[in-house]
């Protein structure tokens, strides 16, 4: 008999070579993140921005590259990381808890509530730094997901995955329409506004990967901690009834953990489009549907593909830089399109 996370159909990996392939993503991450020091608008080099990120000059006698690389391009790196591994970890826990393969950040309410919180934040205070905006978006982000669930709560079928989807929608088109029309009265909130809403990682210092790093590494904690009940979850409300799961506990605890993720990723970089959605599906196929593994898989993969697409951003337009959430929605269509051709990864 298959076990709630184990696949009916195809062989997997076995444990240990699971273990060896997070591993080996891990050593992945640190090596892309090298990588990215040493790539911009300022030709450092791999070899120097190493020996500067270690405290030596690196032949720099200003110390404007040594600047530049402890200072930005380091900061830079590790948040791209924490984002992606975020916005990864949030999607997994969304497309267990909605049971919904095409559930992502953006379904639930959370980018829209964090975008709306934004605009209210610029428009009514005044706030012009992303430190600034952070707070304001986690906030939005919450009020969002707990809107969605108190719609998805109410009636017949309370707090079913369809429900909660089309709750989601609701909230998401309401919250939309109110941010358009407050952008159409404001072009000066416009204006700060659009720069956020492209999702980028430029002039994100340390002071924003410190403003949103408990809030990601409390989600994930919280997330990882749920793998087996997540496994349950999908096999529907009754069976998990029937296996001594409490339903109804379980999705407020998943809901909470996806929707602090996936704010505060947003508020720290703006939207970015498709990671949370198809890097799940990527690890689905790769390790199978067990949360225990596709939980970590897709925080190191959403981190791989975040900082991936930051330096093919600043690779391809020189001396600027591609947005990377332009960046990021270029590159995950086509693998997104490629990975729901395959019929095993329609399903949860």
């Amino acid at each position: 008999m298959t076990s709630p996370g184990e696949t009916r159909s195809g062989a997997r990996p076995g444990s240990a070579a699971r273990v060896l392939g997070l591993v080996g993503l891990v050593a992945l991450a640190v090596v892309v993140l090298l990588i990215s020091i040493g790539v911009g608008s300022r030709d450092i080099g791999l070899a120097q921005s190493w020996s500067l990120l270690w405290g030596g000059d690196g032949g720099d006698a200003t110390g404007t590259e040594a600047a530049i690389v402890r200072d930005l391009r380091l900061p830079r790196g590790l948040l791209a990381l924490a984002v992606g591994a975020a916005l990864g970890l949030s999607g997994a826990v969304m497309q267990g808890l909605s049971r919904n393969p095409l559930a992502d950040p953006g379904l639930l309410g959370v980018n829209a509530g964090a975008a709306t919180a934004v605009v209210v934040a610029i428009g009514a205070f005044g706030v012009g730094t992303v430190t600034g905006y952070v707070w304001f978006a986690l906030v939005g982000a919450a009020l969002a997901m707990m809107a969605v669930h108190v719609l998805g709560a109410t009636g017949r079928s309370s707090g079913t995955p369809d429900r909660l989807v089309l709750a989601g929608a609701a909230v998401t088109a309401v919250l939309i329409a109110l941010v358009n029309a407050a952008l159409v009265l404001s072009p000066r909130t416009f204006d700060s506004f659009r720069f956020w809403n492209l999702g980028s990682l430029s002039g994100r210092g340390v002071d924003v990967l410190l403003a949103v790093a408990p809030f990601i590494a409390v989600g994930a904690v919280a997330a990882f901690a749920m793998s087996r009940a997540l496994d349950t979850l999908v096999l529907g409300d009754r069976a998990g009834t029937a296996l001594g799961l409490d339903v109804g506990r379980t999705r407020v605890h998943a809901g909470v953990a996806a929707t602090v993720l996936a704010g505060a990723a947003t508020a720290a970089v703006g939207p970015i489009a498709f990671l949370g959605l198809a890097v799940p599906h990527a690890v689905r196929f790769l390790v199978g549907p067990a949360h225990r593994w596709v939980l970590p898989y897709s925080a190191v993969l959403g981190a791989i593909v975040l900082l991936v697409a930051d330096v093919v951003g600043r690779v391809l337009a020189p001396p600027g830089e591609i947005q990377v959430g332009v960046t990021t929605a270029v590159l995950g269509v086509p693998v997104f399109v490629a990975l729901c051709r395959r019929r095993r990864l329609v399903s949860v």
